[in-house]
């Protein structure tokens, strides 16, 4: 599931065969980070100072407004989040359109958020928590069934961030999707209805009124399936504790490694000190668009 690109792979590979293992299920692992990083002296001070001026679990930067959200209002280190964020959110852009040229041409590229806080030991309710196996659903909203794509660097010092996953969405779905509430679910009632497509234009209308928190209200009867298997996961302490295809993981500090999180299940066991971008990759440019999500469920049925 993990598969490593040092430098010398990452620069003698075709990129269709990156595309290729990343919507099959696999986890894209860089030993070393393949962008460049803040300097140690911005690192330390986002390390040591930026969580006692947060009002969030994280900082995050907005790219469609350009200002970063999370922090207390007139914090110090704002200036420098916003400067360092905005960096690796274009950074990260440009080397994925490099790298996946097919996967990344048309992108919705979303936050890149900063999460200071130690994972282990939250005691956050379980649709919250980050210790907890799921899928990633309705990312910003309505995905309508384009991919989720996350890009994360370990930014700690001496600390690895360790995951856990029960493997890829096609052979949890057929595993547990009756358990889960899904048996149900095929192409037609996977269609946006008369109120979704009523609440997209609504909340598009507000979004034009420079309230961009809107479009994280907007759904499709894709994502609430998806938010539904996602809750069935967290919600059920058998599945859990199942450790037939349990697998850890561990991210050394400095690498990085880029996911499609609505496809490989996956939770963070412990860690502090993770940058996370998340750009949403729309359907019609997979190179595979039989492994997405939303085809295994649109082909349920038949």
């Amino acid at each position: 599931m993990i598969e490593d690109f040092d430098k010398n792979r990452l620069a003698t590979t075709d990129p269709r065969e990156m595309e290729r293992l990343l919507e099959a299920g696999n986890i894209i692992h860089f030993p070393e980070c393949p962008i460049s990083l803040p300097s140690a002296a911005e690192l330390a001070k986002i390390r040591e100072e930026l969580p006692h001026q947060l009002k969030s679990k994280n900082v995050s930067f907005h790219p469609e407004a350009n200002r970063i959200r999370g922090m207390q209002t007139g914090a110090p280190l704002e200036e420098l989040a916003h400067t360092i964020l905005k960096n690796q959110s274009n950074q990260i852009s440009l080397f994925l359109r490099a790298q996946l040229p097919n996967l990344f041409k048309n992108p919705t590229v979303g936050t890149c958020s900063f999460r200071p806080i130690q994972e282990k030991g939250r005691n956050l309710k379980p649709h919250a928590s980050n210790e907890l196996i799921h899928i990633d659903a309705g990312a910003y909203g309505a995905t309508n069934g384009d991919r989720i794509l996350r890009f994360f660097i370990n930014y700690s010092t001496n600390e690895d961030r360790v995951w856990a996953t029960r493997g890829a969405f096609p052979d949890l779905y057929r595993a547990y999707h009756k358990a889960a509430g899904l048996d149900n679910v095929n192409e037609q009632s996977l269609r946006k209805k008369p109120l979704d497509h009523l609440r997209t234009g609504l909340l598009h209308s507000v979004d034009k009124l420079g309230i961009p928190v809107s479009r994280a209200l907007d759904s499709s009867p894709y994502d609430r399936a998806m938010r539904k298997f996602h809750n069935f996961m967290k919600d059920t302490p058998a599945f859990q504790s199942e450790p037939n295809g349990r697998i850890e993981m561990h991210f050394k500090p400095m690498s990085a490694w880029m996911v499609f999180t609505d496809m490989v299940s996956h939770a963070c066991l412990s860690g502090q000190h993770c940058i996370n971008y998340t750009a949403l990759v729309p359907l019609q440019d997979c190179q595979h668009p039989e492994l997405a999500p939303y085809n295994i469920l649109a082909a349920a049925a038949a």
